[in-house]
Order: C-alpha cells, then structure tokens, then sequence
C-alpha cells in the first residue's frame, strides 16, 4: 500500500481538532463508573460538574479543554506499507500547523528560552512524532494526543536501588501523586515505566498514561503492579480536582522495559481528566477516524 501524503497532512489536522473536541468513550465510562462509586460529597458534586461540561462542549463543537497542549503524533507503519518517513513527518506537522491556523486554535507551545509562540503549535522537535512498526498487513495508524501542561508538569524520574524491590516502585508512584495533589486535574491515569534507561522509562510512563482505560499491560508483572497500584491510589483521599474523595485516579497503567542488573528505573506521568486522543487508520479501503 502506498500512502498519499496529501490525506496524511489532511488526517494530522484532523485529528488535532477531533482530540481537543472529542473525548474518548472509555474515558466517558470511566467517568460514569467513578461517579457511581464515589461516597464523598463534594467529590460527588465535582464529577458531575466535569461530566457536564464534557456534555456541553461536544454539545456546542467546543474545546474540552482551553489548552491544547503540546502535540504527540504516534505513527505506526504495518508490513507492505510504502512511505517516505521524511515526507511522512513534514505532512504531520504541515497538518499540525494548519490545525492551529485555520480553526484556529490557541498555540500553546514556544521558544524554550525566548518564550516566542509562533502561534503553529509548532517548533524545535514539536510536534513530537513517534514511530514504530506493526505486522498488521498494509495499513497506517496515526495517534494524537494533545498532551497538557498541567499533567506534563507531573513527571518524575527516579533511579531506583535494585535491592528495594517492587515496594521502592510502589513507594515512589504514591509520594508522586500526592505531590500532584490537584494540580494535574484529577481523575488522571497515571503512567507508570519500569525498566530500560532513563529515557527509554520516561517515555514508558507516557506510553503507560496516554493507553485506552481498560488495557492491561502486556507484562504479567506490570499487570500485577497496575492491579495494586489503582487499588491503593484511589485510597488517598486526593480525590476530583484535589478536593477529596475516592476518585483520584481512573486507572494506574504499567509500562516494564528489561534494564541492567545494577539499575531499576522508574518514572511517573499522569494524564489529566480530560484525556484526549483521536486516530486515523489508512488502509487500502480508504482512512478511518476513531479513537
């Protein structure tokens, strides 16, 4: 299958606006399942706030959100798929940059130094492009997913002692939410990466905080982890937008990399309520947009 590069720049606008108007049906469900199970009050009262003005803004074609965070496009190339990778990436940030100029949405990103905002959503290495390879016959994916300051700024990275075991891991993930408290909008998903090198772990946790509700990690043991860690979470007491109560988190995902014998990373990103992501899927039948 040969890619038309017009309909991948056409997608990578696209999928820009559907992800900051669009919220994904897991994370509806994961909404309606938190507020059924929620006993605190106040709590009670701030998830029905949220789940209202997710309601509105589909409603009225608005943004779910105001910041339109920094833009992540995850490509995934199947076998017999012919694509220039070089083309390929510029079609997605050509796309990126009409996203924000022709809606027009507000750019959020700048000059890391100077503070410039070229009003594109566009820069140095942005939009993060990520890409990888699949054995899904002649078909092309693209993921977006405009990932927020306010849940970016929560990422941590420890270099663990391999002798602590899984309680460092365990130990290290809860400090991390309660350091977040509100400030990253909660109920998040909160990423977590286990293993690899530093940056291979960071980038885990962002995998980990950006997957569907309702996946499992791939690793019995990370599945494991997932397991106690949501259980233990939503026991804090941070609750929905830090005000208290029982839903501090949808969910906790595990990523687990193989690392060296001498070294146990592991890195936190969390996700905000609003967890936004849209894709288009290229096959010879045509693209498809779902989440």
């Amino acid at each position: 299958m040969k890619v038309d590069l017009r309909q991948v720049e056409e997608a990578a606008k696209e999928l820009y606006i559907r992800a900051l108007k669009m919220l994904p049906p897991d994370v509806k469900q994961g909404f309606e399942r938190l507020d059924r199970a929620e006993t605190n009050a106040t709590g009670k009262a701030v998830l029905g706030t949220m789940i209202r003005n997710i309601r509105v803004a589909e409603e009225t074609n608005n943004l779910l959100c105001q910041d339109t965070g920094i833009p992540i496009y995850n490509v995934a190339i199947g076998a017999g798929v012919e694509v220039d990778g070089h083309r390929l990436k510029q079609a997605i940030v050509k796309g990126c940059e009409r996203a924000t100029k022709e809606h027009p949405l507000r750019s959020s990103v700048v000059h890391p130094v100077t503070r410039v905002n070229q009003h594109t959503s566009s820069g140095r290495s942005v939009p993060v492009i990520n890409i990888d390879f699949i054995e899904t016959p002649d078909t092309l994916s693209i993921e977006m997913i405009p990932k927020g300051s306010g849940s970016e700024n929560n990422s941590w990275l420890k270099m663990a002692v391999p002798a602590d075991g899984v309680d460092a891991i365990k130990t290290f993930v809860v400090d991390c939410v309660l350091d977040a408290g509100g400030k990253t909008c909660p109920p998040t998903i909160v990423g977590v990466g286990v293993g690899g090198t530093a940056d291979l772990c960071v980038h885990l946790s962002k995998v980990a905080a950006t997957r569907a509700l309702g996946t499992r990690c791939e690793d019995p043991e990370g599945a494991k982890l997932e397991e106690d860690l949501s259980r233990v979470v939503n026991r804090l007491g941070v609750g929905a937008q830090g005000l208290g109560g029982d839903s501090t988190s949808f969910e906790v995902h595990v990523e687990t990399a193989a690392t060296h014998i001498t070294m146990n990373p592991v890195a936190v990103n969390m996700q905000c309520h609003s967890a936004r992501r849209a894709r288009a899927t290229f096959t010879p039948a045509g693209v498809a947009y779902g989440f």
